[in-house]
């Protein structure tokens, strides 16, 4: 790591990462260029499964949105793509690893700089809401497979959920206004898009369906709850990205029709011995064809 690369982190007063002024200046002979494609998220954007540790490489899978959209712009396999997506990965709730872990290790590596073109970030669902426990992928998973007591509106109360009324556009930008703020700094020229989820269940309706174990759908009858959430979840990105002047991938609407229990599911379904590399309620591959397809249409 350049003395540069270490200094511009720590010493910065651009950004609210850093904590002072740094004392080499941006046109010093060793700053680093930048990568056409950065990619920071969790795993909605790594799609492979690994267990998160400090010495751990985060995997990404061969059909993830990052992976197709690196092909598309002609960067795959070359060093001028990064993606530092993780599983587990969230805004800013400890343990996991965070948007700011994930900047400081893209930075090391050299990914901002006056050539970066895109830098993609999806977070949030593994994040803590309001005074809850419990994450918004809990209520996705545990929560609504939860047959007993369901995952109404009453979930939140519980503490099975977060509080839907606390994930506000407010509320997520201040949670990733650093790590934009850095990269809008360190890379002027690069199009910044807070990348969103994609449909997981049918909306406007209060059930929610879901397969599972490659035998039949099931329905939650109280699913009130896990839908608020994903709504919630998604309006805070759309609201966040226009707080910081930002760029939004709606990819609900790239993959409407196209959720759990429908005709053609591009969401993985729970445990499916057919499938024993997906992650439950995670992108199948025609969903992450659809992100980037519809994603280098709007950054090219």
């Amino acid at each position: 790591m350049s003395m540069r690369i270490g200094a511009r982190w720590i010493c910065t007063a651009a950004v609210a990462i850093a904590a002072s002024v740094s004392a080499v200046g941006s046109g010093s002979a060793d700053a680093p260029q930048g990568k056409d494609l950065v990619v920071l998220g969790d795993s909605f954007s790594a799609n492979a499964w690994i267990v998160q540790s400090q010495t751990s490489e985060c995997r990404h899978g061969d059909t993830s949105w990052p992976t197709k959209l690196s092909r598309l712009m002609g960067v795959a396999g070359t060093d001028n793509y990064l993606d530092m997506s993780c599983p587990g990965a969230s805004l800013d709730t400890p343990p996991n690893y965070t948007a700011s872990w994930e900047t400081k290790q893209a930075d090391k590596a050299g990914a901002f700089g006056p050539r970066t073109k895109v830098v993609a970030l999806q977070f949030g669902i593994n994040d803590k809401w309001g005074t809850a426990e419990a994450t918004a992928w809990f209520a996705l998973q545990q929560c609504v497979l939860n047959l007993v007591q369901g995952c109404g509106t009453d979930a939140a109360g519980q503490g099975r959920m977060p509080d839907p009324r606390s994930v506000t556009g407010a509320a997520y930008a201040d949670r990733i206004r650093s790590v934009v703020e850095y990269v809008k700094y360190y890379a002027p020229a690069a199009r910044i898009v807070l990348v969103g989820y994609p449909e997981v269940f049918k909306g406007g309706q209060n059930s929610v369906c879901f397969g599972a174990f490659g035998v039949t759908n099931f329905v939650q009858p109280r699913g009130q709850g896990a839908m608020e959430m994903v709504d919630r979840l998604d309006t805070a990105q759309r609201e966040a990205a226009q707080l910081l002047g930002i760029g939004f991938f709606d990819t609900r609407a790239a993959t409407a029709g196209h959720g759990l229990c429908s005709d053609q599911p591009w969401i993985n379904s729970y445990q499916d011995p057919k499938q024993p590399n997906a992650i439950p309620f995670h992108p199948a591959e025609p969903g992450d064809t659809a992100l980037a397809n519809g994603l280098y249409a709007q950054v090219r």
